[in-house]
């Protein structure tokens, strides 16, 4: 299904009606009091005539189930969201479990899964990583040297002569030149 920025609540309906259906999702009460309460509430979307035969416990759940599902698709847009509304009021776990529901949370603008973009924090790799570290700590040790007091110039020198793995060799010598430069001015 291509990501579209708005998705009707009738082909929600229709997208979580295999979830909703499947044994064992919604027990008898919770399908009564979600009826009880689009009938009650909201009686412009079921009348008392339509809620007793959506109720009949002669019929089997996932029979009046999908009936009441189809009836809510019938009837338009506005019926299918108060479904929502009422399954969120009483099953709220199961109304954040809805396949449709999970699509929405995923189908950002970018277009990235989010329980995936949890654990991804840049996707530039190690290297990046150790460009970044190798510029900080080469600003560090350059404000390091460029202390004018020769004894910490020498201690300085030291370090940048030993340092070929942190630094890379070409930094390092601009590095050296500089420590000289300044110890020859002094």
């Amino acid at each position: 299904m291509p990501y579209r920025t708005y998705q009707s609540y009738c082909d929600r309906l229709k997208q979580d009606m295999y979830f909703l259906t499947r044994n064992g999702r919604l027990s008898e009460h919770l399908v009564d009091k979600i009826i009880l309460q689009l009938n009650r509430v909201y009686p412009q979307i079921l009348t008392n005539k339509e809620a007793e035969k959506f109720r009949n416990p002669k019929a089997s759940l996932h029979i009046r189930l999908s009936d009441l599902i189809s009836h809510l698709q019938k009837k338009g847009d506005k019926h299918c969201q108060e479904f929502y509304r009422a399954l969120q009021i009483n099953a709220e776990q199961l109304y954040n479990d809805l396949p449709s529901r999970k699509i929405l949370k995923t189908s950002a603008s970018t277009g990235i899964d989010t329980d995936k973009e949890k654990y991804i924090l840049t996707d530039r790799g190690p290297m990046f990583f150790l460009a970044c570290f190798s510029v900080a700590a080469g600003l560090a040790l350059f404000m390091y040297c460029w202390n004018p007091d020769p004894k910490v110039i020498g201690g300085a020198k030291k370090i940048l002569g030993f340092s070929p793995i942190i630094i890379g060799r070409h930094v390092r010598n601009i590095c050296m030149v500089y420590i000289e430069d300044t110890s020859r001015k002094n």
